[in-house]
């Protein structure tokens, strides 16, 4: 059934936004190093898992999309359409990477009973995801929970502001380059 429902969102998501906005281009394998007889045998590091754009997470269907693809309209398109009908928000979350930030959005349709994972990509240094919070009004704290603890925006939140932390708090403490003065916070 997920893979099902996989394929629908991708065919939906194609025919809204175009065939290649889900496109996947296989990674070239790494070069391997020659093996010398005088260095001690190391564990290899395992490679890190690329991400399909369209795929199942745990069984359930996921898709990634960029930030700049991700509006209201297409948000709106999961939830009215009549195969998808995602009329649930479970979860809205954020993730800091390195490279750059995600929100995951967890969807799932009561009258269907299918799942999808929504994770949309945003750059790390001006960090900013359309708001569903007029489409699904679960998002409104949950979105300015993201806001507060990871510093992403969410262009159309009807009252983007701090809901965990003080007003005055300085930076996003999920942030990776959030800096703690452990000793003032009592933590030493």
């Amino acid at each position: 059934m997920s893979q099902e429902v996989l394929d629908l969102v991708v065919e939906k998501v194609h025919g809204f936004l175009g065939e290649e906005v889900l496109a996947f281009e296989e990674p070239e394998p790494p070069a391997e190093e020659p093996e010398e007889e005088e260095k001690p045998a190391r564990r290899k590091k395992p490679e890190p898992k690329v991400e399909k754009p369209a795929d199942l997470n745990f069984g359930r269907p996921m898709i990634i999309l960029d930030s700049k693809k991700w509006t209201l309209e297409l948000a709106k398109m999961f939830r009215d359409d009549e195969e998808l009908q995602f009329d649930f928000l479970s979860c809205v979350t954020g993730v800091d990477y390195e490279e750059h930030m995600e929100v995951i959005y967890n969807f799932y349709s009561t009258t269907k009973d299918h799942y999808l994972y929504v994770k949309v990509k945003t750059p790390r240094d001006n960090p900013s995801v359309v708001s569903v919070e007029p489409l699904w009004k679960a998002a409104d704290y949950m979105e300015r929970e993201t806001y507060d603890l990871f510093g992403i925006d969410f262009p159309g939140h009807w009252n983007l502001r701090r809901i965990l932390l003080q007003d005055d708090w300085e930076g996003h403490p999920l942030r990776k380059d959030y800096i703690t003065d452990k000793k003032a916070l009592g933590l030493d």
